[in-house]
């Protein structure tokens, strides 16, 4: 059974650890997964990175950014943004998605509500990370993100 959740009142905040960077999203998130590669652990020096995927129109940054593209194990070419004064990375984006971009969902104010509607790269996962049997996986990169989207709305009743 998938589980469901109610999406908190927008808008989210959330921010770099310094602070000197801002963001608010004035709209429903488009999606939400984790991803267990080899690169989101090198970046987030944790066991998974967390992408809560949403529409660029619907995010207001305050505060400077920097930038840097690098290859990810899926080939794509990435653009990560991060602050250029603590080093938070806050997003990042491919160009095949040009509406949309992922913020790194640590990096909200609140991140109580978060349960992911998949869980890619599966393949590269940390042994001691146990994800729940019903999870939508995949064990490299998805070849789209329709049924990752479709479980979304089924967990939170949202049409993005």
């Amino acid at each position: 059974m998938t589980q469901k959740l109610n999406l908190p009142p927008r808008p989210l905040n959330g921010g770099c650890q310094c602070r000197q960077v801002r963001f608010l999203l004035n709209a429903p998130p488009v999606l939400f997964y984790i991803c267990h590669c080899r690169s989101c652990q090198k970046q987030s020096a944790s066991a998974f990175g967390q992408s809560l995927r949403v529409n660029r129109a619907a995010l207001s940054v305050s505060g400077k950014l920097k930038a840097v593209e690098k290859t990810a194990d899926s080939g794509n070419t990435m653009k990560y943004e991060f602050c250029p004064d603590c080093g938070t990375r806050l997003f990042h984006s491919r160009s095949a998605y040009k509406d949309t971009l992922n913020i790194k969902a640590g990096c909200l104010d609140d991140t109580g509500w978060l349960v992911p509607a998949a869980h890619i790269w599966t393949k590269s996962k940390q042994n001691w990370v146990q994800i729940p049997h019903d999870a939508l996986t995949y064990e490299t990169q998805p070849e789209n993100y329709e049924a990752i989207a479709a479980r979304w709305q089924e967990m939170t009743g949202n049409i993005s």
